[in-house]
């Protein structure tokens, strides 16, 4: 079975949580928050990948920002948050201030910043090395309009027809295929 046939499944949490002990909880809510100590790496990693794809000439890139859901999209406020009768004494789902900053900071700007860097990878990728490979269609949401093998003659010529004529990093031949 090919990794993207299983995409379409669900994982199944929800109906197992309820079963697990408090403790065994607990700890996988410490696995979720330790991560904040590496967020710093991942902007600055993140950023030099933005900024080498600037110094290459790279012009359009998305930015951080395109994936962060706008303020307004977020339902609830400190006023109006909802929160959780708490499962054990100090249970944090119990108060405004865990879910404001859970939902509306932390998981909000990891996932944006985690798709964000994935986006700029795959950028760097389609423009370093446009030879394809049985996922290199999962970098479609990433196309540029030349590989560095695309902007000289006598480098384009040496490339397989599927690397050479693929939309993803050749403009040329998604403007004939519409």
């Amino acid at each position: 079975m090919k990794a993207c046939d299983s995409c379409s499944n669900r994982v199944d949490i929800g109906k197992n949580h309820s079963q697990m002990p408090v403790w065994r909880r607990t700890i996988g809510l410490f696995f979720v928050y330790a991560p904040i100590v590496t967020l710093p790496f991942i902007f600055a990693s993140a950023y030099m990948t933005y900024f080498h794809l600037w110094m290459v000439g790279a012009k359009n890139v998305k930015k951080f920002t395109d994936y962060l859901p706008a303020k307004e999209s977020h339902r609830y406020t400190m006023k109006n948050q909802i929160t959780m009768e708490p499962s054990f004494g100090f249970s944090l789902s119990q108060y405004k201030l865990y879910w404001i900053l859970n939902c509306t900071w932390y998981c909000p700007v990891s996932v944006a910043v985690f798709e964000w860097h994935a986006y700029l990878v795959k950028l760097v990728e389609n423009w370093w090395c446009p030879f394809t490979h049985e996922k290199k269609e999962g970098y479609s949401n990433a196309k540029i309009d030349k590989s560095f093998w695309h902007i000289y003659q006598e480098d384009v010529v040496k490339l397989e027809a599927e690397d050479r004529d693929n939309p993803i990093w050749n403009e040329d031949t998604d403007k004939e295929a519409k």
